[in-house]
């Protein structure tokens, strides 16, 4: 059975940086993806990495801050997250799937419990 756990979730100030993992196990995926959720929002595409092409995409309001990430051998995903604002607070879910498409949640068909994510002021 699939499986993915995320962990690294807290509480950081503004300005600050929080790295959060994703550990996969029970399958093979050419696709992985964060997504992040806040209260009363859609949840939104947030980056992904996958084997072929450039291999990792972001969305606009996290680029040039975020760096998707992966560590073959431990099967885990990874999302630094630097320059945090208020504004990224939000439960952040790690996402797997195989199509070729990545930027919404239709396109993935796995996904963790998320983690909790609250930047402060």
């Amino acid at each position: 059975q699939v499986q993915l756990v995320e962990s690294g979730g807290g509480l950081v100030q503004a300005g600050g940086s929080l790295r959060l993992s994703c550990a996969a196990s029970g399958g093979t995926f050419s696709t992985m993806g964060w997504f992040r959720q806040a209260p009363g929002k859609e949840r939104e595409f947030v980056a992904a990495i996958w084997w072929s092409g450039p291999g990792t995409d972001y969305a606009d309001s996290v680029k040039g801050r975020f760096t998707i990430s992966r560590d073959n051998a431990k099967n885990t995903v990874y999302l630094q997250m630097k320059s945090l604002k208020p504004e990224d607070t939000a439960v952040y879910y790690c996402a797997a799937g195989s199509r070729s498409l990545f930027r919404i949640v239709d396109d993935y068909d796995y996904w963790g419990q998320g983690t909790q994510v609250t930047v402060s002021s």
